[in-house]
């Protein structure tokens, strides 16, 4: 990533606190959905910060360290597999990404959000298509979001063995979804997700 990205242009514009916020894991069968909301000020540039899914998990873990000491503020929302169920994915981001706003410790000027859904907050926000490739600060956000519910899925690896957590993270890869098909789904897999849906139906006796 050039310089700040679009962050130069909210600078511009008279900003200082500049709130980028992204999410990991709407997509997998099992594990929470994260979010992070990060502010720097705005002189910092920090070297080699890209959309998260560009990295790799080593070059992820050494930039949330960078990003931990070089940022003003760092706020984290997660929301679990249960709350996924009753709320839908969706709103369960959109929950996340309140948290995390909610969880900073400077108040942000202006919320720029990676993606087209906006927040419920009285805080002045844009949402930015493809943010995490264009934003420092989203960008940032997408590591720590990242780097956050990878150590989580690694936690639920040692707690439920039999699915492979630290391997795939709950995305549905077919190792996963034969793991789903052989034991069933565990108490952190996401009910209402069809992958997952559909081994349930499975498990019921036939009348």
């Amino acid at each position: 990533m050039y310089d700040q990205g679009i962050d130069r242009d909210f600078i511009n514009l008279g900003y200082k606190f500049i709130a980028g916020i992204d999410e990991a894991g709407r997509g997998p069968l099992a594990g929470p959905v994260v979010a992070a909301a990060v502010i720097f000020l705005p002189e910092i540039v920090i070297d080699g910060i890209d959309d998260s899914k560009k990295l790799s998990a080593e070059e992820r873990e050494k930039l949330y360290k960078v990003i931990k000491e070089k940022a003003i503020s760092v706020g984290i929302g997660i929301i679990s597999s249960e709350v996924i169920d009753n709320i839908n994915i969706l709103e369960a981001t959109k929950e996340a990404m309140s948290q995390a706003v909610s969880s900073l410790t400077v108040t942000a000027d202006i919320l720029i959000i990676d993606g087209i859904t906006a927040l419920s907050s009285p805080i002045k926000q844009s949402t930015i298509k493809r943010g995490d490739s264009l934003s420092q600060s989203i960008a940032a956000a997408s590591i720590i979001a990242k780097v956050t519910r990878d150590r989580l899925m690694l936690e639920y690896d040692m707690q439920y063995p039999h699915y492979l957590f630290g391997k795939h993270k709950g995305y549905g890869t077919w190792e996963h979804l034969d793991r789903i098909k052989k034991f069933g789904p565990c108490e952190i897999h996401r009910k209402s997700f069809k992958g997952v849906k559909e081994h349930i139906l499975n498990l019921k006796p036939q009348t």
